[in-house]
């Protein structure tokens, strides 16, 4: 079974131009690893591929869902062994290119078969926030869930919200569901990793600060605002609190200007 290509790094490591550069020299084919990439019309902000590099090399895991839906490590492992598998299958080396770590894991690791998210129930739970508070809920999580609840601050909105999500689907607590994770790895199969570890991490800074002026001068604001006509955004949503995309609305908003 040919190995898979696991090359993670920060944002501005070069992680694309060395996926595709191994992508030419073994014959493979490239599985974003990114959870901005996955949205549709999101595209300068997340710095996608062109479509003429999509062309010449294939890409999975970009483009899978609009920007209000909801998108799990869990999904992603699921939808990117399946995609490992097509690759191996026609003899092509799967590299797998991405920074969210937490997508490498639940590949690597597994994790245990928590439900899908609920998008009815998930806004219930916003509103109910919206009532009472998020340190309430975080208080109503540690009683049913004091483990999940003890490593959460009253504040993570996110995590509070999809622990009460997980207890009211599952009838289980997140922290119980984890402790049975459900392994992948035997899926995934041999792997070859590779971390791209910047040595001067001011000079990665000044990559990252260039970057985002050039998504700007690309259109990122511009691009964001198009998104918000086209979709029934909120700030809240994990799409639009990706970097960049986050700072591109508070401006729309007049919250900051573009020297902020």
């Amino acid at each position: 079974m040919l190995p898979a290509i696991l090359l993670m790094g920060p944002t501005a490591a070069g992680k694309s131009a060395w996926a595709v550069a191994l992508a030419e020299r073994f014959g493979g084919e490239i599985v974003s690893v990114d959870s901005a990439q996955i949205y549709r019309g999101m595209d300068i902000g997340t710095a996608k591929p062109d479509q003429k590099l999509r062309g010449r090399i294939a890409h999975y895991l970009i483009d899978v869902i609009d920007p209000t839906e909801a998108y799990s490590a869990a999904t992603f492992a699921h939808d990117a062994l399946r995609a490992i598998a097509d690759i191996r299958s026609r003899g092509r080396v799967p590299i797998l290119a991405g920074g969210t770590m937490l997508y490498f894991k639940a590949l690597a690791e597994g994790l245990s078969a928590l439900p899908t998210a609920d998008r009815k129930l998930r806004a219930e739970i916003d509103a109910r926030a919206a009532r009472e508070g998020w340190p309430a809920l975080h208080a109503e999580l540690a009683r049913i869930d004091p483990q999940t609840a003890a490593r959460l601050k009253p504040t993570d909105a996110q995590r509070i919200q999809r622990a009460l999500e997980v207890w009211h689907l599952a009838g289980s607590p997140l922290s119980a569901l984890q402790g049975r994770r459900a392994r992948s790895r035997d899926a995934l199969g041999p792997t070859l990793r590779i971390a791209l570890v910047p040595s001067d991490r001011a000079r990665l800074h000044e990559a990252i600060a260039r970057r985002f002026d050039t998504m700007l001068a690309a259109g990122l604001v511009d691009e964001v605002s198009g998104l918000r006509r086209r979709y029934a955004l909120t700030p809240d949503l994990p799409s639009m609190r990706c970097v960049g995309y986050r700072q591109a609305w508070s401006y729309l908003e007049g919250e900051i200007d573009r020297a902020t």
